[in-house]
């Protein structure tokens, strides 16, 4: 994911977060240094934009004990503690973490954690983990309230998206 520069309005345009692969992000960068425009800019962005139905946006926070818990959740995004167990051990009040995560990241804490662990979760449907299994690794409490979150994000389950995958992935 490119790191973020700067969140809201600027001069009318608003910015948008948008994970890239290393190689994504070589090539977006390769073209943003051309001072033409050229005839392969609708191929660029086509390729950029691939598969990014399947990730969620997530920005990164920038702020101590934000980029803190945000570091150690994506190492361990199964971790069980709470906001206000985080900001216990970084000795800090939950309220003034949650403030600065809705601030860096435009999201909630809970809502930042929870598409964390499902963007981590495609990793280990692709790697052929049982739905529950995957469930308990990133930290749901049950494989229902897993496959219920997956479908509010995803618009399918997980044993659907990991079909779907196969059939893609076979084409």
């Amino acid at each position: 994911m490119l790191p973020p520069y700067g969140t809201g309005p600027v001069c009318g345009i608003s910015s948008t977060f948008v994970n890239v692969s290393d190689a994504q992000r070589q090539l977006l960068l390769s073209w943003m240094r051309a001072s033409e425009v050229s005839e392969e800019d609708p191929a660029v962005f086509a390729v950029l934009c691939a598969g990014h139905r399947d990730v969620l946006p997530l920005p990164q926070p920038t702020g101590r004990s934000a980029a803190t818990v945000a570091g150690e959740l994506m190492r361990n995004p199964g971790d069980p503690r709470t906001a206000s167990e985080w900001a216990e051990s970084l000795y800090t009040s939950s309220t003034s973490l949650r403030r600065a995560f809705r601030a860096e990241t435009g999201l909630a804490f809970s809502e930042w954690r929870t598409r964390l662990r499902l963007n981590h979760s495609l990793q280990l449907l692709a790697a052929g983990h049982m739905v529950s299994a995957v469930a308990a690794r990133v930290g749901f409490v049950s494989t229902n309230g897993y496959i219920l979150a997956f479908r509010r994000y995803f618009g399918e389950t997980p044993g659907a998206y990991v079909k779907r995958s196969a059939t893609r992935t076979a084409a």
